[in-house]
């Protein structure tokens, strides 16, 4: 494939993909009045400064607390405003604003990211520069004497570095920017170099309770010289492998150890790996502190650079740069004014310059003197690393990663990478996108990907073949039944249950539970074929009451299947099952919406939610409704087998699917083979009912509105 072809493709991906997620953020806000941005988690309102100080780079965190005018006990009323979030923070418009007045109130608002959410307050770190102009306009919002509120933005962050990275790899291959051995493989230009020899002896264990697959696929890893992929399918212990590998080639037992970079697409991805680290290992975690896990932050760059040696002095610096932000900040009498002001606002800027300046020293001190640095793909791009060189590069959760994420840290030095890991499964869900490309089911190895869905994992694995890749063929999750079918369809029947969980039941929980046809089945089927269970009529965008419901309009929903779901949930609770050890999932937000209705009124703590959303986590009991049932016999987006086999592999002993097997069952291929089999008792060992929909639209339910 060539370098160059790849890159400017994925650019002009890119591009779309940053277009329709500015564009449907934009739509939401500048339509939807606040009291409906806030129904929606899309702001927070009736606001006031409660204070400012110093954080990590020099950041300035605004703390904003309820008016107490409106929200007479202080607290923050309900809101989906969330730590990491990216915001602008503004003087609240009236009723009554006009269109110029709104858009002179978000010109004069500041941009940052959520830093902390409190009962009573919000936290925002704020994105300044070191100018005057910057921090004058945090004064501004906050010296106004008016309420302020919180928008979210569109994380335009990613999107740029992605762009920036796709342009420097257009440009290798030349005379000024040759590629590397490893980029030449990861294009086919080159085959890998062959592996080398390792003999059981050469290695010695830390986790001595690895499996013979988990093993392999270590072992696999550190013999390879460019690239090596490791597939886990669910259960199947793949963070537990990669901290078998990181551990190897940090302190290996033959030849120098390696410096390690280790990523993932999302912070909670890098962070499971982080609390599983051993407390004694030199690592450093890089992320904006409201993003990384509370257990995470005391190996975080941030509290590290607070601890050191060299941030010692750092934090001296943020303790002047505090004190005069609170005379500047001062009310009444104590209020600094005039030209005192203004010299006390370039003070801050010179502070701040020198406390990055500074913390910038302690930042590369601390980076140079760890063994394993851990980050998100995107964050891998931040000042923190650049020009730091690594030797080996492993990145988790490839499957669920854009490709041009996962070049960020590829390229981060000059020369490249000499080695990438990358551990994935592409039988489950690819990274969402938003933007419409051309459909591609399958990954031609020298054609450019046509849609951002295709992801290095999958492209590698058509480029190379299987003789790059070891899979993991143990899981510890899923009851053997439930593990069947997933096994047989998308794993060439490799998968094996370990004999601790084969045979788990809801019965076998730490916790007593009454014996019922529910609890004691591993596999259940509630087949509403016949049309009595119908899908719900379809909303017309143009009657849609508000931007966001128009957005969503094509999603399904089922009022009927909502209320058998509701129904099972009710057996499973009153046979002993904890609410907390339950899940619902659907494929459609609609659905969510209305099973949520009917469930969290009585159930509080069962997790109801969309499968995209629950992919990379397990409950007890997994109940999933899967909504389509119509005359046309359409099934949607039901059809991404990959969907299907999240949903399906999330549960640990007991999964109940509730769905019309002739619309379901219509489709060819994966589907119907799935119905067929999950209604072949013989076969799955499931047990099949058939609901009498009489009966269904009798009991509690009932009582619950869900609307229409």
């Amino acid at each position: 494939m060539d370098i160059a072809a790849f890159a400017i493709s994925q650019l002009a991906l890119i591009a779309l993909e940053k277009n329709a997620d500015i564009v449907q953020q934009a739509s939401l806000t500048s339509q939807l009045p606040p009291a409906a941005l806030v129904r929606h988690g899309l702001a927070l309102t009736n606001l006031v400064p409660a204070g400012q100080r110093t954080g990590f780079g020099g950041r300035t965190l605004l703390d904003l607390e309820a008016d107490t005018a409106i929200v007479a006990d202080g607290k923050l009323p309900p809101h989906g405003v969330r730590q990491g979030d990216i915001v602008r923070v503004e003087v609240q418009p009236s009723g009554s604003a006009t269109r110029k007045e709104k858009s002179d109130i978000k010109d004069a608002g500041v941009e940052g990211v959520v830093h902390r959410v409190f009962e009573t307050k919000v936290s925002v770190a704020i994105n300044l520069s070191s100018s005057d102009d910057d921090s004058a306009a945090v004064d501004r919002i906050c010296t106004a004497g008016k309420r302020l509120w919180i928008v979210k933005l569109a994380n335009e962050v990613t999107f740029n570095r992605m762009e920036q990275t796709m342009a420097r790899l257009r440009d290798l291959g030349t005379a000024t920017s040759p590629s590397s051995p490893l980029v030449d493989v990861l294009f086919g230009k080159t085959d890998p170099t062959a592996p080398l020899e390792l003999k059981e002896g050469d290695i010695t264990w830390f986790d001595t309770g690895l499996n013979g697959s988990q093993k392999e696929a270590v072992r696999f890893a550190l013999a390879s010289r460019e690239v090596a992929l490791i597939h886990g399918p669910p259960g199947t212990g793949k963070t537990q492998t990669l901290l078998e590998l990181i551990l190897q080639l940090v302190t290996p037992t033959a030849g120098p150890p390696k410096k390690i970079l280790v990523c993932g697409p999302s912070n909670i991805s890098v962070d499971n790996i982080v609390l599983r680290l051993p407390s004694s290992l030199p690592i450093i975690r890089i992320g904006h502190p409201s993003r990384l896990l509370p257990r995470v932050l005391e190996r975080s760059l941030d509290a590290l650079t607070r601890t050191s040696e060299q941030g010692e002095i750092v934090t001296d610096v943020r303790r002047e740069m505090d004190a005069l932000l609170t005379r500047l900040n001062a009310s009444g009498k104590a209020r600094i004014k005039g030209k005192a002001r203004r010299d006390g606002w370039t003070q801050i800027r010179d502070l701040r310059g020198e406390y990055r300046r500074r913390e910038q020293k302690c930042v590369a001190e601390l980076v140079g003197g760890s063994k394993v640095v851990l980050s998100t793909l995107h964050g891998a791009g931040g000042r923190q690393l650049h020009g730091e060189k690594f030797d080996v590069v492993i990145i988790d959760e490839a499957s669920q990663a854009l490709e041009a994420q996962c070049w960020i840290p590829l390229l981060l030095a000059r020369g490249g990478i000499p080695k990438l890991v990358i551990a994935g499964d592409p039988m489950q869900l690819p990274p969402t996108v938003k933007s419409v490309t051309t459909p591609q089911t399958s990954v031609a190895p020298t054609k450019t990907p046509e849609t951002l869905e295709t992801t290095l994992f999958s492209r590698l694995l058509a480029l190379h073949g299987g003789e790059i890749k070891r899979v993991l063929t143990t899981q510890y999750r899923m009851h053997e039944r439930i593990m069947a079918f997933p096994s047989l369809e998308l794993y060439d029947s490799a998968l094996i249950a370990a004999p601790e969980v084969a045979g788990h039941l809801l019965t076998t929980l730490p916790y007593p539970v009454a014996e019922t046809e529910a609890t004691t089945a591993p596999l259940l089927f509630i087949d509403t074929q016949g049309g009595e269970f119908p899908e719900d009529p379809a909303t017309d965008p143009a009657t849609a009451k508000s931007t966001r419901l128009a957005l969503s309009s094509e999603s399904k929903s089922n009022r009927l299947e909502a209320r058998l779901v509701a129904l099972h949930v009710e057996a499973l609770v009153d046979a002993g099952v904890k609410e907390c050890d339950i899940a619902v999932l659907t494929p459609y937000n609609a659905q969510v919406a209305l099973i949520a209705a009917l469930v969290r009124e009585r159930y509080h703590g069962v997790e109801v939610n969309s499968v995209d959303s629950f992919q990379g986590r397990e409950k007890e009991a997994v109940v999933i409704s899967l909504v389509r049932s119509n005359e046309k016999r359409e099934t949607g987006f039901l059809k991404d087998v990959r969907r299907i086999n999240v949903a399906v592999t999330r549960a640990r002993r007991h999964l109940c699917v509730v769905g019309d097997s002739d619309t379901v069952a219509s489709e060819k291929g994966f589907l119907r083979r799935w119905l067929e089999w999950l209604g072949d008792e013989t076969k799955s060992g499931a047990v099949v009912r058939y609901p009498d929909v009489g009966e269904v639209l009798g009991g509690w339910v009932d009582s619950v509105e869900i609307g229409r």
